[in-house]
């Protein structure tokens, strides 16, 4: 029996590495747009596409990633992921423009949108009923941990292109660093191509397909046989009460009045995921610190941090959402979301910008000093005030080049706290809306229509996704720190509430028990 679980814990680990190549892919240019955005001259809102436009690909391939899988099999349509993530990989390092660089990026939004609806999907569908929670978040696992590993190689990428070593010049890392960044992604997705040759179909497909011996056979080697055949025979029969197998599934059918309260859950959650700016704390990170004044390298290392703590709590997520519930967990991080973004908000405000002779005279030598002596000894309230005379005093060229240094040589403010804010919006989500998410939408949609109703509901998830992305660092330099954080805490607040009215427990309960349950 110990063999069983550790047989199909070892199917769930292959599976969720699709999470760890989108965890990578969709932080690693975190460190990639301090350096492309000189490099090919782009405006905020382009800066914004380049991280975005993964997630707009993503987004399209989430609405048609179920119904294929439906058609062809989950892992067939794993293993293409696989292969876009690697090519994508090459592509990126190479990209010799801009267009280029946000093709490749869209391909692996490709493999994203496949990936993230697909693996949970999977592992739901062949984990036992009291382990599914914590096997489903083995890929929510997989994703902070490839967003870490990500902060870290960019990091590491950095550092070494400040190093004189011969090899360093014979890899040319110090001249392409952010092609590197984006390159090694190579070497893990081709891995995982490998690896699904040697995972077996999800026993929930084939019994739609009216393949139950082969079902029957994969749920014995990872089960009890007594348990394997009734949950076939549940299994069965759900699908045969819900209509013929082959029948087309329609989204209308995702808004019948029978669907009102799943899919009322469903979309609120995946809306709430995004909007309280999770996908801008982790692809922006060196950018948001850089705003607190710690500088360049500081950023970096405060990002690995961020990515550190986003491991730990997501593992402490898995630990408790079979004990303590998804509903608990949701509400104790959403609340922690909230807060930490409510002091985030008011630690900006509360920030003042002076620029002095010394620290003037710190500043990089491309600015001479002649060319701030109208701003020397003024204080200015806000980081936009700032931003714009600086803009408007040396040419918004030099600004954005050295937005950071210049931030870093006039701001006063609490940067420990800034770090504490950060760290703890982070921690919060990954004990919550992270894993929980997932988890919710492999238990909450009937057998039927789950592919279809997965890939809506994360349409949805990755639409808002892009759209945050996207508008994030226009937001920065015309709204301010302030107001952008203060927007992301009232989101999580109202969706606090939604979260206490509405949502059920899901804990313990077989797929065909929460059907019969949620769907009147």
């Amino acid at each position: 029996m110990q063999t069983k679980k550790s047989s199909v814990t070892l199917i769930a680990l292959v599976v969720a590495m699709g999470g760890f190549l989108m965890g990578f892919d969709a932080s690693v240019i975190s460190g990639v747009i301090k350096f492309i955005e000189p490099e090919f001259q782009l405006s905020k809102i382009e800066l914004g596409w380049a991280v975005a436009s993964l997630s707009l690909s993503a987004t399209a391939a989430m609405m048609f990633a179920g119904p294929i899988s439906d058609k062809y099999g989950r892992i067939v349509v794993l293993k293409y992921s696989a292969l876009l993530y690697a090519f994508s990989a090459i592509l990126s390092a190479l990209a010799p423009t801009f267009f280029i660089l946000v093709v490749a990026r869209m391909l692996a939004g490709i493999g994203v949108g496949i990936s993230l609806i697909i693996a949970p999907m999977y592992i739901a569908e062949i984990a036992p009923a009291d382990k599914r929670g914590k096997m489903v978040s083995f890929n929510q696992l997989n994703i902070v941990i490839g967003l870490s590993v990500a902060f870290f190689t960019n990091y590491l990428i950095v550092h070494l292109a400040s190093s004189n070593a011969a090899w360093v010049d014979t890899l040319k890392i110090r001249e392409y660093n952010w092609r590197w960044m984006l390159g090694i992604e190579f070497i893990p997705a081709f891995l995982y191509f490998i690896f699904l040759f040697f995972v077996p179909q999800s026993p929930r497909w084939l019994i739609m397909k009216g393949r139950f011996g082969e079902a029957l056979d994969i749920m014995k080697t990872v089960g009890d046989e007594k348990i394997a055949e009734k949950t076939v025979s549940e299994i069965q029969e759900s699908i045969l009460l819900d209509s013929a197998p082959k029948e087309k599934i329609s989204i209308k059918e995702l808004f019948a009045p029978s669907m009102k309260l799943v899919m009322t859950i469903g979309i609120g959650i995946a809306i709430l995921q995004q909007i309280v700016g999770i996908n801008c704390v982790f692809f922006y990170a060196p950018m948001i610190f850089e705003q607190s004044g710690i500088g360049t390298d500081a950023s970096f290392i405060q990002a690995i941090l961020v990515g550190l703590i986003n491991v730990v709590f997501t593992i402490v997520a898995m630990a408790l959402i079979d004990k303590l519930g998804r509903k608990p967990l949701l509400i104790i991080g959403v609340s922690g979301i909230a807060l930490s973004m409510f002091v985030l908000a008011y630690s900006f405000n509360a920030a003042t910008y002076t620029l002095t002779d010394t620290s003037v005279g710190k500043l990089p030598t491309e600015i001479t000093d002649g060319q701030l002596n109208s701003l020397k000894n003024k204080t200015f309230e806000t980081d936009t005030e700032f931003k714009n005379a600086v803009a408007a005093t040396i040419g918004a060229t030099l600004a954005n080049k050295y937005e950071s240094e210049l931030i870093t040589a006039s701001i006063k403010m609490n940067s420990t706290l800034i770090l504490f804010c950060i760290l703890g919006f982070v921690a919060s989500f990954a004990i919550s809306l992270g894993p929980v998410m997932w988890v919710l939408f492999s238990e909450l949609f009937p057998n039927r229509i789950r592919g279809v109703a997965i890939s809506f509901v994360g349409f949805i998830n990755s639409a808002v996704s892009f759209l945050v992305q996207l508008v994030f660092p226009w937001e920065l330099s015309r709204l301010g720190t302030t107001l952008t954080f203060l927007i992301f805490g009232l989101f999580a607040f109202f969706g606090l509430l939604l979260i206490i009215k509405l949502l059920p427990e899901t804990k313990g309960k077989s797929l065909e028990e929460l059907e019969a349950i949620l769907v009147k």
